[in-house]
Formats: structure tokens, C-alpha cells, sequence
């Protein structure tokens, strides 16, 4: 991969690890699931008047919006305003990568590789040692939130599959389209309609470049890079980078909100970690390790 493109990944997966920094503070005096329809509509306008429709059933539209936008980040952004870290939300929302490969196992008839296997089984065991960390109530709440919001990853990476060819920059734009709407329905009912209503005319400019932050650079620029990226040199290449993305969240959260990490934690995070790099590069190892013995 040429040194420019590398350095646009890096951007990125920077960028997205970054934002669970933002999103903490964007949800700490604000309705969560507004700050989630917010970003949305941001990501989708003007951007819809510009890039053309994906070419793909609207009953797969609709489901990848609902599954990222009120699944996936309306509850990733209630989980951390209950008090689940930004750095270990990071991790965990990584999480998604073992349930996509379950869920392709059980709905697509994917095989499923021993590295995968062993790689889940590694994860697993160090999300349970971080579950059995969580010191009070909202934690274990934040903790079981995010795992659903990786749940919600996993059912839209089932519809992108399932969407064949359909433009990945067009996909992200028009299903943002989606979310806003009921997430603004479920932050009046939960939050309250007055705290609805100060948030928008009430916040000051800090609360609206966090959300520009998250809705254009986030989402459009980020997923469009990305894209592009993937387009040029392949998934094979391009997609591992995203490992990085919790080791940016992760650091971020630490030097901004000091976050601590004891060792029981660490060893969980640890676990997690190398349980992704087993899953995705796993069956290269295993490939080459076949071939030295053949």
C-alpha cells in the first residue's frame, strides 16, 4: 500500500477512535439518543442532494439504518452516558467482528475457521473478565448496551452483504436518512421533551462542533475514505487497519479523562485484543503454517 493511502487509513481509524471521546462529552448534559439523531441528520443533509441513491431494495435501506443508527450508536451513546468508558466502549464495540462471523455462520451458511473459533473464544473469556470489573449498576448496564449496539454492527454488516455491489459512500449518506426520526421519538419519551428542547436551542457552539465532528467527519469523510480505500487496495488490506481504532480510543480516553486501567482490566482488554488479531489474521497464519508443512 502506497505511504499516502497508509496515511489516510491511519486518519482514519485515528479519527474514529477518537470519537468516543467526543461522544462522551457530547452526551454528558444532553439527551444521548438526540446527540445519536443529530449526527445522523448531519451525515445525511445535504449530502442526499448530492450522491445519488444505492442501487438496492429499500426493505435493506431501511434495516441497515435502524440496525447502525438505532441499534448500534443510539445505544453505544446511551451506554456511555451511564457510565461505560470511552476507551473500553472502543474495545468492545469491536465485539462485532466475532457476531458478524456468527451470524454469517447462521444466516448465510459461513464457515467458521479454528482461528475464528479460538479467536472468539479468547475475546469472550476477556469480555467476561471486563463484565466482572463493572464496579456499579449504570456500568453493568453500559457494559450489556454496548455489547447489544455490537449486536446492531453485526445485523448491518449482514445487510451490507446482502446489498451485493450497492455504492458503500451512497449506503452510509441515504440510511442516515433513517435514524433520526425514531431517535428523536425515543429521546422525548425518555429523556423528556424539555430536555429535547433546551438541547437545541440551548447548547452552545462546543456541543454543535462535537456533532459536526461526528455527523461530516466521522461518518461521511471517514466511511468515504474508507471506502475508497477498500476500492483501491482491497478489504484484505485495508480492514485489519481497523484494529487500530480501539487502541486510538483507548489512548485517547486515557490522556483526556485519565482514564485508569488495573490489571484485571488490562488482562481482559488483552484478551479481547489478541482475540481479534487471531480472528482476522488467523487463517493467513494457519495457510502459511500448512504450506511450510506440505
Amino acid at each position: 500500500m502506497p505511504l499516502r493511502s497508509l496515511l489516510l487509513a491511519l486518519l482514519i481509524t485515528f479519527i474514529w477512535g477518537v470519537n468516543f471521546v467526543v461522544i462522551k462529552l457530547s452526551v454528558t448534559d444532553a439527551p444521548p439518543l438526540l446527540v445519536a439523531a443529530l449526527r445522523f441528520a448531519l451525515a445525511a443533509l445535504p449530502a442526499v442532494f448530492f450522491i445519488p441513491r444505492p442501487v438496492m431494495r429499500w426493505q435493506l435501506l431501511v434495516g441497515y439504518g435502524l440496525a447502525v443508527g438505532v441499534v448500534q450508536f443510539g445505544l453505544l451513546y446511551l451506554a456511555i452516558q451511564l457510565g461505560m468508558s470511552a476507551g473500553l466502549a472502543s474495545l468492545l464495540m469491536q465485539m462485532q467482528a466475532f457476531l458478524t462471523a456468527l451470524l454469517a455462520a447462521a444466516l448465510l451458511r459461513e464457515k467458521l475457521g479454528p482461528n475464528q473459533v479460538l479467536g472468539m473464544a479468547l475475546a469472550f473469556g476477556g469480555m467476561g473478565v471486563i463484565g466482572l470489573l463493572a464496579d456499579h449498576q449504570t456500568s453493568l448496564i453500559g457494559f450489556g448496551l454496548v455489547l447489544v449496539a455490537a449486536g446492531g454492527w453485526a445485523v448491518s454488516n449482514i445487510f451490507v452483504r446482502s446489498a451485493g455491489n450497492a455504492n458503500m459512500l451512497s449506503l452510509v449518506v441515504w440510511s442516515a436518512l433513517i435514524p433520526p426520526l425514531p431517535l428523536t421519538l425515543l429521546a422525548g419519551v425518555t429523556s423528556g421533551w424539555d430536555a429535547v428542547g433546551r438541547t437545541l436551542t440551548s447548547s452552545g457552539p462546543g456541543f454543535w462542533l462535537a456533532v459536526a465532528f461526528m455527523g461530516y467527519f466521522n461518518t461521511v469523510l471517514g466511511f468515504g475514505i474508507w471506502n475508497w480505500l477498500i476500492q483501491q487496495h482491497g478489504a484484505s488490506r485495508v480492514a485489519p487497519l481497523s484494529l487500530l481504532v480501539p487502541v486510538f480510543g483507548m489512548l485517547s480516553s486515557a490522556l483526556y479523562f485519565q482514564e485508569t486501567f488495573p490489571p484485571l482490566k488490562v488482562l481482559g482488554a488483552a484478551l479481547v485484543f489478541v482475540g481479534l488479531i487471531v480472528h482476522v489474521f488467523g487463517g493467513v497464519w494457519l495457510g502459511r503454517w500448512r504450506a511450510v508443512q506440505g
